[in-house]
Parts: C-alpha cells; sequence; structure tokens
C-alpha cells in the first residue's frame, strides 16, 4: 500500500520562497515516478513536476518552469519540490503523486496535500 505524507506548506510573501516535502512508503512506491500537482480553488489540477525513479528525466509544468525545482532522496525516500519566485497565482493545495512513469502520475496515488498561500 502506498502512503504519501506532505509537508512544508505555508503563507508565504510574493517574492519568497518555500520548499515542499513528501514522504513515500510503501515496497511499489520505491521504484516509482513521483511528481507534484496542484489545485486552486475553483481551477482544476494542475501538473507541477515530475521526476523518475534515477532522477535522470524531470519535467515542469510551463507555469513554474525556471522557479521550482523537483528533487528526491531515494535513500530517504522523499521528494522535494523548491518554489522559488513565488506569486500569488502559485496559492494552491500542492499534492504528492507516485506512478510506474510520469506520464501516469495524475492516475497515481495522491497525498493529502499541503496548502500554499502566497500573498501580494
Amino acid at each position: 500500500q502506498v502512503q504519501l505524507v506532505e509537508s512544508g506548506g505555508g503563507l508565504v510573501q510574493a517574492g519568497g520562497s518555500l520548499r515542499l516535502s513528501c514522504v513515500y512508503s510503501g515496497r511499489a512506491v520505491r521504484n516509482y515516478a513521483m511528481g507534484w500537482f496542484r489545485q486552486a480553488p475553483g481551477k482544476e489540477r494542475e501538473f507541477v513536476a515530475g521526476i523518475n525513479i534515477r532522477g535522470d528525466i524531470i519535467e515542469y509544468g510551463d507555469s513554474v518552469k525556471g522557479r521550482f525545482t523537483i528533487s528526491r532522496d531515494n535513500a530517504k525516500n522523499s521528494v522535494y519540490l523548491q518554489m522559488n519566485s513565488l506569486k500569488p497565482e502559485d496559492t494552491a493545495v500542492y499534492y504528492c503523486t507516485a506512478a510506474p512513469f510520469i506520464r501516469e502520475l495524475f492516475g497515481g496515488s495522491w497525498g493529502q496535500g499541503t496548502q500554499v498561500t502566497v500573498s501580494s
């Protein structure tokens, strides 16, 4: 059984930074791609970033390219999302996801989410 637990969300001013963490557990997920999605009020869930098991394939959503960085530490069963130059439009609940491949992340396992609020 896959479990994903996010942390690191909070309130930050525009231009600031936050680092989200996700700890994953479960035998299968150790070989999975990991990713982050977000959902703002009244909007659909949006792909933020994905990383494969080796960390040599990384993808970003267009709205976060150049500002966010995804990374993982397989020894710690963790994936991270470093968010810099935050904007009010980055305000959303951020979800950690896991699936065998990056392209399958939307249909994979999800965490409970962590709230990120960016004030102007």
